[in-house]
Order: C-alpha cells, then structure tokens, then sequence
C-alpha cells in the first residue's frame, strides 16, 4: 500500500507532463507559417494581388510571378532601423506583334500601416514603347526611423509592401501574358542617419527580420564618435594635469 502511494503523485505529475507538452506541440501545429509557393532555391514564384495576400520576400531574394497585364501584383519585404530599402521591379512584356500601343508601369511602396512612402530616388513610373521587351521600374525609399512623430510620414521598422501596376494601356491588350520579377535590398545608412529609439516593428508577422534587427545592430558611428571623443578627453585631461604638475615639483626640488 505504501508503494502505491508514493506512485499514484508521481504518475500524476508524469501524466501532467506529458499532457502540456502535447498542448504545446498542438498549438504549435495549429499556427504554422504561411505558404508560399516557391521555386528550388526557396524563391516565391506567385504574387498577391492584395494587401492582405502580398508575399513575402526576404532580403536580398529575387521573387517571379506569372500574371495577366491589368492584374495588380504585390509583395512585401523587411526592412529596420538605419536601413535604405530599394525594391526593383522587371516586367517581360507581352511580344510585340501581339500589342496595340505602349503602357505606364508603376511600382508603389508602402509601410506597414499601408501609407504610400515617397521614394527618395529611382524611377517608380516609366513608360513602356510597343516595341520595347521588358520594362524596369525602380524605387529607393528614404532611410527608415527607430521612431517618429504620430504625425510623421516617416518610414518605420517592419514589412514594406510593393506593388506593381500598370496604366494607359489599351483595352486590346489587358489579359496578355507578362511575367514580373521582383528584388527588395536594403543597405545600411549609418553615419549621419543613425539615431537612437525603439518603436515596435509594423506589420511584421509575415516577413523575415532583418539580420541587423528590425532597430539596427547597437554598433553605430554614433558610438565611434562617442568612445573617440571620451578616449580623447581623457588623453587631454592626463596631458594637461601633468603640465600643470610638473612646475610645482620643480619649485620644491630648489
């Protein structure tokens, strides 16, 4: 009887165990990742055609999609603190013979809370001649924040999504046949664009973090300016302490 007593808590407890885990790993199961299509190298191949079905593409990464012209195509990308995004789109027109006229192609950003950025360089619209074979349009976006103003536009840590449309094009020619590729980098600004904060990155759940983190590396040129004007200091202060010791030892020493 003593015997049974003792195991019967024991039990429980193995019991117990054994029951978080498989809550555990059934919860686990019941939110996987999202899945998207890909090709050997793990590349996307396919694109949203809304917001809340874009992409994702990781840094770095060049993704391809077949689609119809008219169709609207979207990605989304990540992108922290310090870091100056680029996303570039190419687009395989249709063969010549089989289109009326020329079209406007139009690469469009936007941050996490869907508010269109401005792009600091590139050429977002460019228009495409009927006799032209692809098109590439191409936008750099202002270096993101680790924080900003509730009134601010500023971009901000998290997922960017693109998107690639197509305009003033004839009705003859929308359904053809096109295929897009798109790549998003990202460079780090440092120097002058690094500053302090931490802000939650947006709309982040469905992207890659960044390899720096969404608010940069703690390394900075903020930091270097900073360790090299205190080493500097010092070596003034210890300078300029022995100069002003010096003349009083040798008054005693006469």
């Amino acid at each position: 009887m003593r015997v049974t007593t003792m195991a019967r808590p024991a039990a429980a407890v193995l019991l117990a165990a054994a029951t978080l885990f498989t809550t555990a790993g059934a919860a686990t199961a019941a939110s996987p990742s999202p899945a998207v299509s890909g090709g050997e190298d793990g590349a996307p191949t396919e694109a949203g055609t809304t917001f809340r079905t874009a992409t994702p593409v990781k840094q770095g990464q060049k993704a391809t999609a077949s689609a119809s012209t008219g169709d609207y195509l979207y990605w989304q990308f990540p992108a922290g603190a310090g870091q100056r995004a680029t996303a570039e789109a190419t687009v395989q027109l249709p063969e010549a013979a089989t289109r009326h006229g020329g079209a406007t192609w139009q690469l469009d950003v936007f941050d996490g809370l869907r508010r269109r950025q401005a792009c600091a360089s590139g050429e977002p619209t460019k228009r495409a001649l009927r006799q032209d074979t692809t098109v590439k349009v191409t936008c750099t976006l202002r270096t993101v924040r680790p924080w900003a103003d509730r009134w601010a536009n500023d971009p901000l840590p998290g997922a960017y999504y693109v998107r690639l449309t197509v305009s003033d094009v004839p009705d003859q020619d929308l359904g053809l046949p096109v295929k897009a590729e798109l790549r998003a980098d990202a460079e780090d600004a440092g120097g002058a664009h690094a500053e302090g904060g931490e802000v939650a990155p947006l709309h982040a759940a469905a992207v890659a973090e960044p390899e720096s983190g969404w608010n940069g590396g703690w390394w900075s040129a903020r930091w270097a300016w900073t360790v090299g004007g205190a080493v500097l200091g010092a070596l003034a202060a210890i300078g300029g302490y022995k100069l002003t010791r010096h003349p009083h030892r040798a008054a005693r020493q006469q």
